[in-house]
């Protein structure tokens, strides 16, 4: 049976955003320097080969809408039912990312001896690297074991700078 995935695309003041949900929910987020619809699309195509992707802007309104407001003024993680992809060790270093309180940073190293691979720190850098749901999943708060950031991917430092230091104004004034 073929997965249908519906999609919506949008500019932030950081990135575009492509999103996409599936039965189950969000499968994935996708962040971009420029508006970019069909290489977007495209990596949306290639992360899921044997999916029937449908634009539907509307009916992903609420997701996409969730994910804008917290790019925009965090203030709380995003509450949305995830359909999380990855490898085994993916998935563990991703449900673990997902409990560092919002606000607050971690390293790669804490998150490694955290889900007891202490010396798998570059496997998890690499697994935050490919994050499927950016800033659902927030790798943006992993940090270098110096405390400098990683920049992972394609955020570059100034996006992950960005989230962490609008996540942490949010906690000053709650």
């Amino acid at each position: 049976m073929q997965t249908a995935l519906r999609y919506s695309l949008a500019q932030t003041s950081i990135a575009a955003l492509l999103i996409a949900v599936g039965p189950i929910g969000l499968v994935a987020v996708i962040v971009r320097e420029n508006l970019q619809p069909s290489a977007m699309v495209g990596e949306l195509a290639r992360r899921f080969p044997k999916a029937r992707l449908t634009p539907d802007p509307a009916g992903t309104l609420p997701e996409m809408r969730k994910i804008r407001n917290f790019v925009e003024a965090p203030v709380r993680n995003i509450d949305l039912p995830m359909d999380i992809q990855g490898t085994d060790f993916q998935r563990q270093v991703y449900r673990e990312v997902l409990t560092i309180p919002f606000g607050q940073t971690t390293t790669f190293a804490d998150i490694a001896s955290r889900i007891g691979s202490p010396k798998a720190v570059r496997a998890v850098g690499s697994a935050c690297t490919r994050n499927p749901l950016e800033f659902a999943i927030p790798c943006h708060r992993v940090l270098r074991s110096d405390g400098t950031w990683s920049g992972g991917g394609k955020w570059g430092n100034w996006r992950q700078c960005t989230i962490v230091s609008r996540e942490a104004a949010a906690c000053r004034t709650l």
